[in-house]
């Protein structure tokens, strides 16, 4: 088996990483969003033994980027911004257009590739629905949320919206993608509608990717791990546990630092997951065993955002500071990072794993 290897990008942006994507297609391709207003392209190279995450392009928006995702493609990707709008990129030409103009922010933007749907998700308290394969591409669903919006996830059918207040709803795909055929006026009602297991804010959504169920992280050193399916069975298995934690120095009192648990994501292959901090950490997680795998090394910053390859090959680790020092006046600059992890053969596997 091949040794673990890691590797930084050589020119990663200029300010905080909102969001990590890996393309749908190839396993060496992807996307970083940030605060400077720009969304960077990166191809991983192989040369040899050594490997290499190369800038391929550079895609500026008129105002900082909250998310980013692929589409149905290596060349289509979407992104959320603060200046109210969601946009299609085509990466091959540069081109963006304007899908939808929400009231506030956009926060979070998730492409469904099993039902062709392009969710995003704003602090207007609102989700947009759009088919940007469709004629009108613009047309779109709107569905009104009981709270704002923080985090976003899409599994095989259902996506998942974390909201304030420990709201979380969770939509059926089908049923999103035939109202914006049929009746794109309709008031479409979640399929479930649950309080989250986290007593504080949630930070990060992630879904299973056997569609069984999600986890989502909070700003608290948590995790929780349910599943979709709404039987007292199924329902007794979903757990929470502390993560992302570590001493503090008895002169100081002692007891437990806690951090915000920033990003989750599930293994395609494995159904394992990684979880990452402002700690600067990731570990490894087996949600059915119910525990951890690995954690690595600590990283020089807060981690933001992390995601898999779509053959769970590499991972890759948006790093920059987070709000954990207190720090004021607030900049990433000179202190973003991007680590790829290229992971053992059967690092992200875990004991229930056949």
């Amino acid at each position: 088996m091949a040794p673990t290897t890691q590797f930084e990008v050589a020119q990663p942006p200029s300010d905080a990483i909102s969001a990590v994507s890996f393309a749908p297609e190839s396993s060496t391709r992807f996307l970083v969003s940030s605060w400077d207003k720009n969304v960077y392209l990166y191809e991983i190279v192989t040369d040899g033994d050594n490997r290499t995450a190369n800038l391929v392009q550079t895609y500026t928006n008129r105002a900082p980027v909250l998310d980013v995702c692929f589409g149905a493609n290596d060349n289509e990707a979407f992104i959320a911004g603060v200046d109210h709008q969601v946009k299609r990129i085509d990466l091959t030409t540069g081109d963006m257009t304007v899908l939808s103009q929400h009231l506030q922010p956009v926060r979070c933007v998730v492409y469904s590739p099993q039902s062709s749907l392009l969710i995003s998700a704003s602090w207007d308290c609102t989700l947009h629905v759009h088919n940007p394969s469709s004629s009108d591409p613009t047309s779109h669903l709107t569905i009104r949320l009981p709270g704002k919006p923080h985090a976003l996830a899409a599994s095989p059918t259902k996506v998942v919206v974390a909201m304030t207040a420990r709201l979380v709803s969770i939509y059926d795909l089908p049923t999103l993608a035939s109202a914006l055929s049929t009746s794109p006026d309709s008031e479409v009602q979640p399929w479930q509608q649950r309080e989250s297991s986290l007593k504080f804010l949630t930070r990060s959504v992630s879904c299973m990717p056997n569609d069984a169920g999600y986890a989502t992280s909070s700003i608290e050193g948590r995790v929780a791990v349910e599943w979709f399916e709404d039987t007292p069975e199924s329902q007794a298995r979903k757990y929470a546990f502390k993560c992302h934690r570590q001493a503090a120095p008895e002169e100081e009192g002692g007891g437990d630092v806690v951090y915000p648990v920033n990003a989750l994501a599930f293994h395609p292959v494995y159904g394992t997951f990684a979880s990452a901090g402002g700690d600067g950490t990731v570990a490894l997680w087996d949600a059915e065993a119910k525990r951890r795998m690995r954690q690595y090394q600590r990283f020089p910053n807060s981690i933001s955002a992390i995601d898999f390859s779509r053959d769970g090959r590499f991972l890759v680790i948006g790093v920059c500071p987070g709000f954990e020092t207190g720090m004021e006046n607030y900049s990433g600059e000179g202190q973003t990072s991007v680590f790829i992890r290229e992971l053992g053969e059967t690092e992200a596997k875990g004991k229930s794993a056949k």
